[in-house]
């Protein structure tokens, strides 16, 4: 595995960050530092060229990680409590698993989410919430998957019909191992361009955890869902979105903020 970082100022990240974010999508990770005055942008990879690529684009350098790093960055993480049913844990057999009905071991992969992010972090909370009182049956698309964590929570949540889509095949391979490491059956995951996928009508939930001008673009395409779950929007995107959800009629149940990020459960008319 390999990582590509560099460090970048407001206004660097404010004339680049459309550009990166279509390349690298959800794989993007921002890291705030402690001054605010810039943040160090992460992207991982199992190839090396593609990453010497965004160097020769947008600076920065690439290394390749420890043959521990998983070891290492595990000890670091601590579980995730997704409201009473659910806990996300990094380690087999952690202790905090059994105290919750449900448990899942998503392994670190710095390219993939591991539910620490507050994009994830607030959809799976958005997702645990809406579905508490649901029964079994309903049915969920994932768009950006990448680790396949909001897919397999909600099979743990009581969906029957699970679809993961990322454009990038690392992701992929890395969602349909953590499929059989919590051996769960019955979720799809699959190479795609969510602009392009073309969606399944009657699907319940619609979770999307892609940038703000993508969701926009995507919008119409969504309404196929009576739910939808959509974070990835910086709060200097928010305005923008809620218009957009206006425009296509679908109504904003709740907004949740996190730092910079913004999550939003909705229902469509």
């Amino acid at each position: 595995m390999y990582l590509w970082r560099r460090l970048a100022n407001q206004k660097w990240w404010s004339d680049n960050e459309k550009e990166l974010r279509a390349i690298a999508a959800d794989r993007l990770a921002i890291i705030e530092r402690a001054d605010r005055k810039r943040s160090q942008l992460e992207v991982a990879s199992r190839s090396r060229a593609e990453l010497q690529n965004l160097t020769k684009q947008f600076g920065g350098r690439v290394e390749k990680l420890p043959g521990d790093w998983l070891r290492r960055s595990s000890r670091k993480t601590k579980p995730l409590r997704v409201g009473k049913r659910l806990v996300i844990v990094h380690i087999p057999k952690s202790r905090e698993a059994g105290s919750f009905p449900y448990s899942l071991i998503i392994q670190i992969g710095a390219a993939f989410g591991t539910g620490e992010h507050a994009t994830t972090a607030m959809s799976l909370r958005l997702l645990e919430k809406l579905t508490r009182s649901w029964k079994p049956g309903w049915s969920m698309v994932d768009l950006g998957t990448g680790s396949g964590i909001l897919a397999l929570a909600a099979k743990c949540f009581g969906a029957t019909r699970v679809i993961g889509i990322d454009n990038d095949p690392s992701a992929i391979s890395t969602a349909k191992e953590n499929v059989r490491l919590n051996k769960i059956r019955d979720v799809q995951f699959r190479v795609g361009d969510v602009r392009r996928w073309k969606f399944p009508r009657n699907i319940d939930i619609v979770a999307a955890n892609l940038f703000s001008e993508l969701l926009i673009e995507i919008l119409p395409k969504l309404k196929t869902a009576r739910w939808l779950i959509l974070s990835g929007i910086l709060r200097g995107q928010e305005r923008e979105v809620t218009r957009a959800f206006k425009r296509h009629k679908i109504d904003i149940l709740q907004l949740r903020r996190r730092g910079k990020w913004v999550a939003i459960l909705a229902a469509v008319r």
